[in-house]
């Protein structure tokens, strides 16, 4: 019964040498250096010289006493095979003759053929029961040198072993009772002296004894049976049956022999007598060699496999080549004829060929996949109990030596398998997968119980391997000179290193630890680091205390960037309550941070003050239209979000005011920016006679400011505003991010456009004036000129200077400028237009001109849109150029036409209505007016009634100039008159139909003593009669009812502008037949307006 011991004592000696026990939490912090692992010590695979002598002379052996045929892919010729065995054992030409010599006079070993039976299959059937009772006698022929093909050759193969070979040389099977398929599976060591002359021979017989005839028949099965029955009455009682033979020649096997041949007869009955299926193997005894006489067969093969590898490996090293496993043609055809001259079992061979390499794998190079066949193999073929104490004791030193030396390569796999070499990665899972199956052998587990799980002992390696690691790089990066800054930049290059190795480790590596091992090596790797890397930082930060000058600043913020970036490759954590060393690391640099904000201005300010300087204030190219300082400009403020995202302070309110700074400082520096373009454009602008070049300068500052306000307007997006407000939401009070960092965004970007509007405005001021100097000198071109052509230089003037400003203003200015310089134009124009009130050639030559600035300001949508042009000044301009420029008969034509579009607006009766019928007669050119009654009239009278009466006339009376007004009867004291009069004007369809053609219909109040008063005015458009053209022809006319209007009370426009026209006596006529009208209407105050 198995003793409890404690598990320190079962901890298995290859734990304890090649793993480190895991260091506590407590002791990673403290600050000695660890000790390093022992290394293990890897197996010499170097014999001594008298060993290499023993095994020189048993290698010869073997190529002298060489049998059989040669195997596919084996050399034929021994020297070759000597002069290979001379190279790989290094022996010089005499030493290998003396050798060679000593070898072939050593007595020869005993030659044998071992022969294994294995089945048969389709024999024939010589019993009764149509089976046989089979078994095979089986020996070698010495001393028959018969050619294979002579003449003899088929007797000698016909013949039987009784007859051919002694008796006490002839060996015997079992006998398998009743099959056709018999196996026997039995083994015989056969013994010859020249295997020129010695043949194999293999016959069959079936066992007959001796029964009874009742016995026969009782196990007759058909008609074949009764005739074995006849055959065998004939022959003698008890004679076996011959069932083929099978006779080879040594000479033509080869070392190894696994065939199926088939049993030949004696006659030509029954020529197919079935197969058997034999393995043969030409094997010494009694070797001569020193090595075979004290030593056992396996460890010899041992050790010349592990010479010959091991040359094998160092030839492929010298030709700067990789060893892929493959021997070479000589050294294949040696081991393979060692193993079967010595009878090594494949298990055996398997076993060498794992002891061999697994102990020159520890010292030299090459492919540890070459260790998965034997793995394999012996994992097949193990069995405990064919094996020595010895042996045993030797494969479970062996299993322990690898792992140990395969846990030491872990350990140390970053320099062990470098990622500059491309196959690193391959190698070191080749190595997995060797530890893998090794660790999962059935002998493994039987040999080595008490070995800890391969997963464990490989993660104890890597932790302890992480922190030498650690240890060695920070011994690489010790500073010379001691000191905080130097301390400061050794410490950020092994962070960045340490980061490094875990971005490795995480892309390639953890890949083949998880693959192999489901190992999370970058999981190991990180933890480990961090407390390590946690540890240094904090104690350098301590060092560096409150008091931070601006190189330790920089220092200390290359370091947090780096902690930052490493800390973000941090592994999800199944435990989300973990708490990690390197946890709210940020505030070991609060006290850096204003050092930082104030470095971050100082470079931004130095950099703009440097590029202001160096700018010549010329656009950068035809699309880019600002200067160098505007890019450096726009790259100081990208580099000061990008700072700020690096920053990226994880507590929330301390990130706050720290956005606010950064916001605070961009706003600042921009308008410094504009203080030092202005100052840098009156500095080049100094002493310069073109004033050209001065307002290219003037439109560079411009578009620089623009530019600026653009890079401003992006600060909420580069600051991650929105990210930071949903951070802060929880400490600070509502309303409180937007009340600062937006006031100061809008507080710049209104400072900015400020300075942008005021260099547009200086621009534009030097246009208007030229604008307002072709405008005047439009007035006084000749009237013989054309409006078209008088416009012609104020757009000219206005094309340079626009294309020229187009150019070189970006569009948002451009735009800028056409909107003030429209308004000024519009107020030229306005100033112009009034002081020309009287001039109709002069208001037609600016109502042109309006319509071709409109065009050019618009610029075909390249310019201002109709929005910003048609302004409300653009709009009254317009209507009163457009009065201004008619004749006084046009302007007669529009004052009806209102009047018109006034009557057709007036839907209350309050002043009274007329009704008429009204229609034209074409083929008499005659209208006929049909005045009905009129309804609801204004008591004018002091006796509160009126004496009405229409009064009709077409108007306007320069269209109708040859008809009189005509009247209608006077009705006393009546306000709603029956007339039905009827009235024909005899006048032609055209003018009927032009704008502003209508029937006037005056209602008056006849008056005796004095004028007549106004009851009110209808008018009925000529062109709306039917029986004109375009209108149906009359049949019954409809009735028109008319409400009466009054004339405008404050006097209209159109009449103020002819009023104007003194010179033109039809103009005064009308105005003042207009005005009495007025005065009629204004006499009554009662009357409510139209």
């Amino acid at each position: 019964m198995a003793t409890s011991v404690s598990h320190a004592q079962r901890r298995p000696p290859l734990l304890r040498q090649a793993i480190k026990i895991r260091r506590r939490r407590a002791r990673d912090l403290q600050d000695p250096l660890p000790q390093t692992t022992k290394e293990i010590e890897p197996p010499s695979h170097h014999s001594s010289p008298e060993e290499r002598d023993l095994l020189y002379e048993e290698a010869l052996y073997t190529i002298l006493h060489r049998l059989g045929q040669p195997e596919p892919n084996h050399v034929i010729e021994a020297s070759k095979l000597l002069l290979y065995l001379q190279e790989a054992f290094q022996v010089q030409p005499q030493e290998h003759q003396r050798m060679l010599q000593r070898v072939q006079e050593l007595e020869k070993p005993i030659f044998c053929l071992k022969a294994t039976v294995k089945q048969a299959k389709g024999i024939l059937g010589k019993d009764v029961s149509g089976f046989s009772d089979p078994y095979c006698l089986l020996g070698i022929e010495q001393g028959v040198g018969v050619p294979e093909n002579s003449p003899g050759s088929r007797r000698r193969q016909k013949a039987v072993v009784r007859h051919t070979i002694p008796e006490e040389n002839t060996h015997r099977t079992q006998v398998i009772s009743q099959t056709l398929n018999p196996v026997w599976d039995e083994t015989f060591i056969l013994e010859f002296e020249d295997i020129t002359n010695a043949s194999f021979h293999l016959d069959m017989w079936d066992l007959d004894t001796v029964e009874s005839v009742r016995q026969k028949l009782g196990e007759l099965t058909d008609l074949h049976g009764l005739r074995r029955i006849f055959k065998e009455a004939r022959k003698d009682k008890g004679q076996d049956d011959f069932l083929g033979n099978v006779v080879l020649r040594l000479q033509d096997l080869r070392c190894r022999e696994d065939q199926w041949y088939p049993l030949e007869p004696c006659t030509e009955t029954y020529p197919d007598r079935g197969q058997c299926h034999l393995q043969f193997q030409l094997i010494h005894k009694r070797r001569a060699t020193a090595a075979s006489r004290s030593q056992h067969s396996y460890t010899v093969h041992l050790h010349l496999l592990q010479q010959l590898v091991s040359h094998e490996v160092t030839q492929h090293q010298a030709g700067s080549t990789s060893w892929d496993g493959s021997l070479s043609p000589q050294a294949a055809t040696i081991l393979f004829l060692h193993a079967t001259q010595k009878d090594l079992s494949d298990f055996h061979q398997s076993m060498a060929q794992w002891l061999a390499y697994s102990r020159l794998y520890q010292s030299l190079e090459f492919p540890s996949s070459c260790l998965l066949h034997p793995i394999t193999s012996m994992e097949y073929q193990w069995i405990q109990g064919r094996l020595q104490g010895e042996q045993l004791e030797e494969l479970a030193a062996s299993f322990t030596s690898l792992l140990a030396y395969g846990l030491s390569l872990i350990r140390r796999f970053r320099s062990v398998f470098p990622l500059s070499v491309p196959d690193s990665p391959a190698r070191l899972q080749s190595l997995l997968r060797v530890l893998v199956q090794m660790s999962k052998m059935k002998a493994f587990g039987e040999l080595c119980p008490d070995c800890a799980p391969l997963p464990q002992l490989v993660t104890e390696a890597l932790r302890s391997g992480t922190v030498e690691w650690f240890h060695m790089k920070q011994q690489h990066h010790q500073p010379m000179v001691q000191g905080l800054l130097e301390a400061g930049k050794a410490l950020l290059s092994l962070v960045q290193d340490i980061t490094g190795d875990l971005h490795q480790c995480q892309r390639t590596w953890n890949k083949v630890f998880h693959n192999v091992l489901k190992i999370h090596l970058f999981s190991v790797a990180f933890l480990e680091l961090q407390w390590l890397v946690a540890k240094r930082v904090q104690d350098h930060t301590s060092a560096v205390g409150s008091r931070v000058s601006p190189e330790l600043g920089e220092s200390l913020f290359q370091l947090y960037i780096s902690l930052k970036q490493l800390c973000q490759l941090r592994p999800v954590p199944s435990d989300r309550s973990k708490v990690l060393a390197l946890d709210s690391f940020h505030r070991w640099f609060q006290p850096a941070i204003p050092s930082w904000l104030q470095k971050t201005y100082s470079v931004a300010l130095e950099r703009v003050q440097r590029a202001v300087q160096m700018d010549k204030l010329v656009p950068l190219g035809e699309l880019t239209k600002h200067s160098t300082s505007a890019v450096d400009l726009s790259t100081c403020f990208a580099q000061i979000s990008h700072t700020a995202r690096q920053l990226d302070w994880p507590d929330p309110e301390e990130a706050f005011m720290i956005t606010v700074k950064f916001v605070e400082d961009t706003c600042r520096l921009a308008l410094v920016y504009c203080s030092l373009i202005k100052a840098r454009a009156r500095e080049l602008s100094a002493g310069q006679k073109d004033q050209g070049q001065a307002a290219n300068m003037l439109c560079v500052v411009v578009n620089d400011m623009e530019q600026l306000r653009l890079v401003i307007g992006k600060l909420p997006t580069q600051l991650a505003w929105e990210a930071l407000e949903q951070r802060v939401g929880a400490v600070l009070e509502q309303g409180q991010l937007h009340n600062t960092l937006h006031a100061q965004l809008r507080g710049a970007l209104a400072g900015l456009g400020h300075e942008i509007c005021t260099g547009v405005r200086t621009l534009a001021e030097q246009l208007e004036v030229g604008i307002a100097e072709h405008i005047q000198s439009l007035v006084g071109v000749r009237e013989s000129v054309l409006p078209e052509d008088a416009i012609v230089p104020l757009m000219k003037f206005l094309e340079v200077k626009l294309c020229y400003m187009n150019t070189n203003l970006v569009q948002e200015n451009f735009n800028s400028l056409l909107t003030l310089l429209w308004t000024h134009t519009l107020t030229v124009l306005v100033e112009t237009a009034a002081s020309q009130r009287s001039s109709p050639l002069a208001s037609s030559r600016l109502k042109v001109a309006l319509q071709y600035l409109e065009i050019c300001f618009h610029a075909e949508g390249c310019g201002l849109p109709p929005e910003a042009l048609h302004t409300a000044t653009f709009q009254a301009l317009q209507r009163d150029l457009g009065l201004q420029a008619a004749s006084s008969r046009e302007l007669v034509q529009k004052y009806f036409c209102s009047r018109i579009q006034q009557q057709g607006e007036t839907t209350s009766e309050e002043l009274g209505a007329v009704t008429v019928k009204a229609s034209y007669r074409a083929s008499e050119q005659k209208l006929r007016v049909e005045l009905l009654s009129a309804s609801s009239l204004l008591p004018l009278d002091s006796n509160g009634s009126s004496d009405p009466f229409v009064q009709l006339t077409l108007e306007p009376r320069h269209e109708f100039p040859e008809l009189a007004a005509r009247e209608t009867r006077k009705h006393k004291k009546d306000l709603h008159p029956l007339f039905d009069e009827t009235f024909e004007f005899l006048v032609p369809a055209e003018p009927c139909q032009k704008d502003g053609a209508c029937l006037l219909l005056t209602v008056l109040d006849h008056d005796t003593l004095g004028a007549d008063d106004l009851e009110g005015e209808a008018f009925l458009p000529l062109c709306s009669v039917p029986g004109l053209p375009g209108t149906e022809e009359p049949g019954e006319v409809p009735q028109t009812r008319l409400p009466l209007t009054y004339p405008a009370p404050n006097g209209d426009p159109i009449l103020q502008l002819l009023e104007s026209r003194k010179g033109d006596r039809e103009a005064q006529a009308f105005v003042k037949l207009r005005r009495q009208r007025a005065r009629q209407a204004s006499q009554h105050a009662s009357r409510p307006g139209p």
